[in-house]
Order: C-alpha cells, then structure tokens, then sequence
C-alpha cells in the first residue's frame, strides 16, 4: 500500500515499542494526576501533534541531515534536555509547595497541549527513531518514498495516540482512588519530576 509493504508487522512493532514509557507517557501521567483525564487526553493530543514534526522531517529528508550534521544532534539534544529538566524541576517546586486539599495546581489547558507537542518535538531520538525504523517498511521501488514516509508515519502516530489516550483514562481511573491524599499527590509529582529531570539529563548527554 503507498509503496509500504509488511503493514501488519509495521503495525504490531509500533505497539509494542509504544508500550515502552518515555517522556511523553510520564508527561500523560503528570497531567491526567494532577488535572484528571480531560487534561491527560489534551496532552496525548499535543504529543501526537508534536510527532508529526519528525513525520514530516523524516518525509523531506530533514532527520538525515540531523543525523549527519553532529552540530544539529547536539544543539537538538540540549535544548530538548533543558526542556525536560525544566518540567521536572516544575514539578518538584509544585510538589514542594503542598498545597491544601482540593487545591492541585491547574494549568490551562492550551498550555498542556503546548508541553505535550514541545516534549515530543524537541525529542532529537524520536526524529532519528523515524529514520531508522520508518524505511524497513517501504518498498525500494516505491514511486513516491516521500509519500510513504508520511503514510507509515502517521499510522504510527494514530496507533501511538490511541495508546496515550488510553494511559490517560488509566491513569484518571487509579488516581481517582488514591490522589485525595495530598501526600500521595505531592509524593506522585515529586517522583513524576524526578523522572523528568532524570530522561532530560540522559537525553543531553546520550551520545550520537
């Protein structure tokens, strides 16, 4: 189909390397525990809508030229790698401040979509990731490889959106139980921050 061939197993890879948690899945869980799950599936939406960035990269060629150019990794890589500790440290000083029952922090919604689609665009391993895995599946006499790029590309990320609103609604359900008690909400957001501090520090210093 577009010039793609082994769809099925396409598919069946991209799930499996779905389930695996990074940045975004702990982005989801932030937001749909401290806001509920109409701001976890907000977030889903803005990663999803980030990953069309490396989709489109990957269709014009752009993710070569940042895996050749070591310059674009790096300045890529540590702009990305401030971005999370960023929002790791944000969440920790939120944590910290404990706030009274009742009383969690709520940022507009506009502004999760914005986080969401920022730590999945400014993710350079996601752009490379494309690279590499989109091509195995894509025909060596397709007529248009830019075409089938963009077609293996966004079934991926429909898959992969569908996987985090499912996180959302997961997450909205277990938290429902256990976030009234402000400790195990604070506790939740420092460990939540913590990861974060720890994948942007990773990413910044992982080498090409």
């Amino acid at each position: 189909m577009l010039g793609t061939h082994d769809l099925w197993l396409f598919v069946l890879s991209g799930l499996l390397l779905n389930v695996s948690p990074g940045p975004d899945t702990f982005y989801i869980l932030s937001r749909t525990t401290s806001q509920g799950w109409r701001a976890g599936a907000v977030a889903a939406l803005g990663i999803g809508s980030g990953c069309f960035v490396h989709i489109v990269a990957a269709a014009l060629g752009l993710s070569a030229l940042l895996a050749a150019s070591a310059t674009a990794f790096t300045v890529l890589k540590w702009v990305g790698g401030a971005y999370l500790v960023w929002m790791g440290i944000a969440m920790l000083r939120s944590a910290a401040e404990r706030p009274e029952p009742g009383d969690v922090p709520q940022q507009r919604l506009g502004r999760v979509f914005a986080q969401g689609f920022a730590t999945n665009a400014l993710n350079p391993k996601v752009a490379l990731f494309f690279l590499a895995f989109l091509p195995q599946f894509i025909s060596p006499d397709a007529p248009n490889k830019a075409l089938a790029f963009l077609f293996l590309g966004c079934v991926f990320n429909f898959n992969a959106t569908l996987w985090n609103l499912f996180v959302a609604w997961s997450a909205a359900r277990i938290a429902g139980s256990v976030t009234d008690s402000r400790t195990v909400r604070t506790w939740i957001n420092r460990s939540i921050g913590g990861v974060f501090i720890y994948l942007g520090v990773r990413l910044a210093t992982v080498a090409r």
